[in-house]
């Protein structure tokens, strides 16, 4: 019973078999293997666009990486006040960017509007201050909400009229697109995304996430940036290769719809029961629950594994599904839960 996060799972064997197959052999460094230009076919194919490719190991680096490529040194990037940019990566994309600033907008499920954009923008052209540059957004959200298309497609279009790019921070991108039963397209460049971040490690992979940018002209400065940031692997078709497995056959949506059902399992099942709380609905792989203090410590006791979502004595769970969560673990868990608390 181990909800502490889609990072807990291992990786799926159809990936671990494409790396050992990666090993027969050899191949050209540095990305210029015949693994890594499938791959960026195999995407260009998925998106239905013509796209740059950058695999890299971590998130992190994608998100730190893309957006430092959308971002001036004196940029303003706006994102959600719990967005994993502003919140977890230790000011990653602010170094890798020279020192742009990452600006906090609020926003109920963790998702911003250009409204709530526009509030924080300030003035343009006025020297004292940072200028607007970048509009990042994480699909799904840190409440485990799924941007739908028409929202981005509403902050595409105010981008574009603010002369703003567009980040989509996609660690579980393929939740979301399972989700909503959609293309990759729409949630992305046909809603006006300029760069996203493809992630696969919480999904399957090894370690292994891309970014992805829909006007390749802007790579050849990506590919520099990649370089100089010290994440541009000699050895890169191990990471291409997980990738590769990972979209191919649509690896990626079995996993993530896998991972969804889980959780839908899991959110509906506390949902009927008295004194439990769904703090957001359940709509990817990711549910928020408040439970009584003594249900927590039982939980515990029986050897459940999950995060306060706020703090040590915060009663607010967070409970994360993955490709790897079994039936009987979310039945087990709440069993337990039942034990305590009335239907």
């Amino acid at each position: 019973m181990d909800f502490r996060s889609d990072n807990v799972a291992g990786a799926s064997p159809a990936i671990l078999a494409a790396i050992a197959a990666a090993n027969a052999g050899t191949a050209a460094a540095y990305g210029e293997d015949a693994v890594t230009a499938r791959l960026k076919a195999r995407l260009a194919a998925l998106f239905e666009h013509e796209v740059a490719v950058f695999p890299v190991a971590t998130g992190t680096a994608a998100n730190a990486l893309a957006l430092a490529a959308l971002t001036p040194p004196w940029g303003a990037i706006f994102c959600h006040e719990e967005a994993h940019v502003a919140v977890d990566e230790c000011g990653a994309p602010e170094f890798f960017a020279g020192g742009a600033k990452v600006v906090t907008v609020p926003g109920e499920d963790c998702k911003i509007t250009p409204a709530a954009i526009a509030a924080r923008m300030g003035e343009r052209g006025f020297v004292h201050h940072v200028q607007p540059a970048a509009i990042s957004i994480s699909e799904t959200t840190e409440a485990g909400a799924v941007y739908r298309p028409d929202e981005i497609a509403a902050l595409g279009a105010f981008a574009r009229a603010e002369r703003l790019s567009l980040h989509v921070d996609g660690a579980r991108f393929a939740n979301a697109v399972a989700a909503l039963g959609c293309a990759p397209a729409d949630l992305t460049w046909r809603a006006g995304v300029d760069a996203l971040s493809f992630g696969a490690t919480k999904n399957g992979a090894l370690a292994a996430e891309a970014v992805i940018l829909f006007d390749p002209a802007k790579g050849e400065e990506l590919a520099y940036r990649r370089k100089r940031g010290g994440h541009l692997l000699s050895k890169m078709r191990f990471l291409s290769a997980q990738l590769e497995a990972y979209v191919a056959g649509g690896l990626w949506l079995e996993n993530a719809r896998h991972a969804n059902r889980m959780a839908a399992r899991l959110g509906a099942g506390l949902a009927r029961r008295t004194g439990a709380r769904l703090r957001h609905a359940v709509e990817a792989n990711e549910v928020f629950v408040e439970l009584p203090e003594p249900v927590i410590a039982a939980l515990e006791t029986a050897g459940a594994k999950f995060y306060r979502w706020g703090g040590a004595r915060s009663t607010c769970l967070r409970l994360v599904a993955s490709w790897q969560t079994r039936e009987d673990e979310v039945d087990a868990f709440l069993a337990r839960c039942a034990a305590h608390l009335p239907q």
